[in-house]
């Protein structure tokens, strides 16, 4: 029988926010990014390994990209529609499938280019349905003002797991070979799914008969097109994250190799930006800006140094240094985008509006990387870096334009349901705070 002391000690080691969802939700992302940091280095050994070259690896790799923006918002609808923990166990099922049948493939000889790319496509998918269904999850999971510091947990695990599960999945490749890695990965799918099946979805309000898949589309993009503050941050980021995977994917390889000695000093640098995305997080467990987007929006400019930095180029330590500042300064933006959207979006729209928010985050990723190397040829490599620093600095300032991100305050309340305008009424917006 539990005594009362044991009940109290429980307690004490777990916040109060830290409720039976949120824990099982961490837990989960902390397997899945274990197993699927060092699966996305073993697809790209296991292309190689097979005969590929490096445009081979980046097939593979647009297979993967492709069906993720095709069915982002069909999966943020579906996840409002349906019970969010059975989209994400179902999303899970299909990543442990096809990364156990890319593991067979690879174990038992040269798999073809075409397989590869068909389970990178499954993957995908699976990402797709998975991504908005989890963010709606995880922010139906907290409440009131510890919000930002439940979500700057999360993500500090996330993150963690992800450096470890690089640094494990280099290793285990060296030593037992990719395939191994990749079965590896589906087993994580398969715990993760078995966790997330146990989530508790009692608390979430039995969803209303709607008109169809296409009539909840539409009301996810109404809710997205209303709201100033969420279409011109999704805006800015479309163009953020296209030039910076454009300079980190392309670009520091090239530098590292041309100007630092070798991959070493690159990988010093990304190393040294997973630890700042945790020690980002950590800042923001303590700090609760009060100007919510303000204070993210401020923490983008440093996203320009990088691009700068690799320009120059500077030198190994300093460039090290300026992706640690990096790593914080995303992870301040991050937690108080997502606080932002906790507080700010009705609980039964989470995951469409997630939906147009990861859309935005990744669909121009594709289209920078591939104009990347045109852009060298064109302008120069340090002429092109040169304007991926620019692009994030002018944006990020356009963004400081809106009134709705300087002005938009922390409350301690979740809404029940957020106004929504047109653009001709947008001026009679009531201000948050």
């Amino acid at each position: 029988m539990t005594s009362p002391a044991d009940v109290g000690l429980r307690r004490a080691r777990r916040p109060e926010w830290a409720g039976r969802n949120y824990t099982l939700l961490t837990a989960a992302a902390v397997v899945t990014n274990l197993g699927s940091q060092g699966a996305l280095i073993a697809a790209a050994f296991a292309v190689l390994e097979s005969g590929g070259d490096a445009g081979d690896v980046g097939l593979v790799a647009a297979a993967r990209t492709v069906p993720l923006v095709l069915f982002l918002l069909v999966g943020g609808a579906l996840a409002d529609r349906l019970p969010r923990h059975r989209v994400m166990v179902a999303a899970n099922s299909l990543n442990c499938l096809s990364q156990a049948a890319f593991a067979a493939l690879v174990l038992a000889g040269e798999p073809a280019l075409w397989q590869m790319m068909v389970l990178a496509a499954l993957g995908g998918t699976g990402h797709a349905f998975f991504s908005p269904a989890s963010e709606g999850m995880l922010m139906s999971s907290v409440s009131g003002e510890q919000a930002g510091r439940a979500f700057a947990l999360y993500r500090m695990a996330m993150h963690g797991a992800g450096i470890g599960g690089a640094a494990l999945g280099g290793a285990l490749i060296a030593v037992f070979g990719a395939g191994w890695v990749l079965a590896i990965d589906s087993a994580a799918f398969l715990i993760a799914g078995a966790l997330r099946a146990f989530l508790d979805v009692s608390h979430v309000p039995a969803r209303e008969p709607g008109g169809g898949m296409l009539a909840d589309l539409r009301d996810g993009w109404r809710e997205f097109t209303g709201r100033p503050w969420l279409w011109a941050v999704v805006t800015q980021f479309a163009v953020v994250n296209a030039v910076v995977t454009a300079a980190e994917a392309v670009y520091g390889p090239l530098v590292a190799r041309d100007e630092l000695g070798g991959p070493g000093p690159w990988g010093l640098a990304l190393a040294a930006f997973g630890a700042g995305t945790v020690g980002g997080a950590l800042v923001m467990m303590r700090w609760r800006p009060r100007r919510l987007l303000l204070a993210g929006s401020l923490s983008v400019f440093p996203l320009a140094l990088p691009s700068a930095g690799l320009a120059v180029p500077l030198q190994a330590g300093a460039l090290a240094a300026v992706m640690f500042l990096t790593g914080v300064s995303i992870e301040i933006f991050g937690v108080s985008w997502m606080t932002a959207l906790h507080q700010e979006i009705a609980e039964e729209k989470l995951s469409r509006v997630s939906a147009y928010d990861w859309l935005g985050s990744i669909g121009m990723v594709p289209l920078a990387t591939a104009l990347a190397g045109p852009a060298e040829s064109a302008f120069g490599r340090t002429s092109a870096l040169w304007g991926c620093s620019a692009l994030i600095v002018l944006l990020t300032a356009a963004v400081l334009t809106v009134p709705d991100v300087r002005r938009l305050t922390r409350r301690t309340e979740k809404i029940a349901a957020a106004p929504v305008v047109s653009a001709s009424t947008e001026g009679a917006v009531r201000r948050p705070g």
